[in-house]
């Protein structure tokens, strides 16, 4: 009866803590929080002023002493108190959306991490989960997360491939029998895709761009593979050798080019985990294929690039965006693949 009562006032939280975006899973009530994992913080009173959208709105806004910060690098925590402000505040703003007018008990939390994060990366985030208020916290890896949030059966003696391509990092693993059998991740990922048409615009049109600026041309028209309809848009920064402000039409097909950089990168890293493949998994990947998640696999056209490239079916999953967090969810509901999911790492508690 304790039990029943208990379950009806706390929450259990999925987390998919990424380099550019949080999204956070509540038992019950579906993704509640999906928001840039951006904090503004005040350089001299270390005040946290935003989290979130209104943070981001902040990145190359803020006067001399407030800073929009993203304090998580490459899937890696950088930035210790600013990612410990930014979880709690995404764990209060859950309380807020779920009762307003009842103190609800420490949360269990699950939360998906690369599989490369060394244990003391990896005790930093459950610190600074539990300094946010977490009552429990359970570790485990975004590639085993993503898997089951797309509906992947790992848990059969079948082999099963996922790519989460995310903001800082990409995770390439194959899955049999509720483990990884090989995994490879690389720090290329959404943020590399941004850096590559700052570096393209920069070379080619002397023109200097945010970060901001190069995501919102990647989502506007990047693509991997030619698209029917070619579109263009206009990119505003700064000449570099007048210095002042300058605009140029960029064309989908110039950012595709400068795309390939990093696109060609990630593509060898799958080339390698196919080989490394065991002969009897590697068949069931020819029928069952390639499954892509994570927000950078929504960009246009990249499940026929790679399977031209990879010679296997490649299939963009279904809101691949939220497959971590999704999968962290359904790990809280099964407590059994959870710890076999963790069979490398102890629970923390």
């Amino acid at each position: 009866m304790l039990d029943s009562i208990w379950n009806l006032v706390t929450l259990d939280i999925g987390i998919d803590l990424g380099t550019a975006n949080t999204l956070v899973h509540v038992a019950g009530k579906g993704i509640m929080i999906n928001e840039p994992s951006v904090v503004a913080v005040n350089k001299k009173t270390k005040e946290v002023l935003a989290v979130g959208n209104d943070a981001r709105q902040m990145i190359g806004r803020t006067p001399a002493n407030v800073v929009a910060v993203r304090p998580l690098k490459d899937g890696i925590i950088t930035d210790f108190d600013t990612t410990q402000a930014m979880i709690r505040y995404f764990i209060e703003r859950v309380h807020e959306l779920s009762a307003k007018f009842l103190k609800i008990p420490r949360p269990r939390v699950v939360m998906g991490v690369p599989s490369s994060v060394t244990e003391v990366e990896r005790q930093a985030v459950v610190d600074a989960a539990k300094s946010a208020g977490a009552r429990t916290v359970y570790i485990v890896e975004e590639a085993i997360a993503a898997a089951i949030g797309v509906g992947l059966p790992i848990e059969d003696p079948s082999g099963s491939m996922i790519v989460d391509v995310g903001g800082g990092t990409t995770d390439v693993a194959v899955l049999s029998l509720g483990g990884i059998v090989v995994d490879k991740t690389l720090q290329i990922a959404g943020d590399e895709m941004n850096q590559d048409i700052i570096n393209y615009v920069r070379h080619k049109y002397n023109l200097l761009v945010g970060e901001r600026s190069a995501e919102d041309v990647k989502i506007s028209i990047g693509s991997a593979y030619p698209q029917k309809e070619e579109r263009a848009v206009v990119l505003q920064g700064r000449d570099l050798i007048s210095g002042l402000p300058k605009a140029i039409e960029i064309t989908s097909v110039e950012v595709r080019e400068a795309l390939m950089n990093s696109l060609s990168s990630i593509t060898d890293a799958i080339k390698d985990a196919v080989e490394e493949t065991p002969p009897e998994l590697l068949a069931d990947l020819a029928t069952s294929g390639v499954t892509l998640a994570g927000g950078g696999s929504q960009l246009r056209g990249l499940d026929r690039f790679w399977k031209e490239k990879l010679k296997l079916p490649v299939i963009v999953a279904d809101d691949p965006m939220t497959a971590v967090a999704r999968g962290t969810a359904k790990l809280l509901e099964r407590v059994d693949l959870l710890k076999k999911a963790q069979s490398s790492w102890d629970e923390i508690i």
